[in-house]
């Protein structure tokens, strides 16, 4: 019997590599939806986030999806270069829910913030190619906590 995810959190590397493949993070983004999968938690940093959100914004027009947006801490976004700061602009305006976890940055707050996910989630999908970083945090948080992981 397949496993069925109702909540999936999200994470990934803020730098991707050239031959990241954004339509394999969107098919398997479609595949957790086609399996029931209804609410997704994105961080919102830069690279993998900001790519997994385009992907579940445009799920969205088809899909009904519930999306939160987990922040870590009020005006992160403007450490973004003005490019991405464009997109997550955009990218927010499809999130259903938008939680901050501190009013101001405050050492392990993305930590904190990923962590949240984590406890909020059925299963984590991950980007993840470095042994080290928040990313890894994430991953072996997920693990302690028997939640599963799923890889891109």
């Amino acid at each position: 019997m397949k496993k069925v995810y109702l909540s999936c959190a999200l994470t990934g590397h803020r730098e991707l590599p050239r031959e990241f493949d954004k339509n394999a993070l969107y098919d398997r983004l479609e595949l957790l939806i086609e399996g029931g999968c209804e609410t997704f938690f994105c961080g919102m940093a830069e690279g993998f986030d900001l790519a997994a959100m385009s992907c579940l914004a445009a799920l969205k027009k088809k899909k009904k999806l519930f999306v939160e947006a987990c922040i870590p801490f009020a005006g992160f976004e403007r450490r973004f270069t003005a490019r991405d700061r464009r997109v997550y602009d955009e990218l927010i305006t499809w999130c259903d829910r938008t939680t901050v976890l501190f009013p101001e940055y405050r050492a392990g707050c993305f930590l904190a913030r990923n962590r949240y996910m984590v406890d909020c989630a059925d299963v984590l999908l991950a980007y993840c190619t470095k042994e080290q970083g928040g990313t890894a945090y994430t991953v072996s948080y997920a693990r302690r906590k028997d939640v599963p992981v799923l890889f891109v």
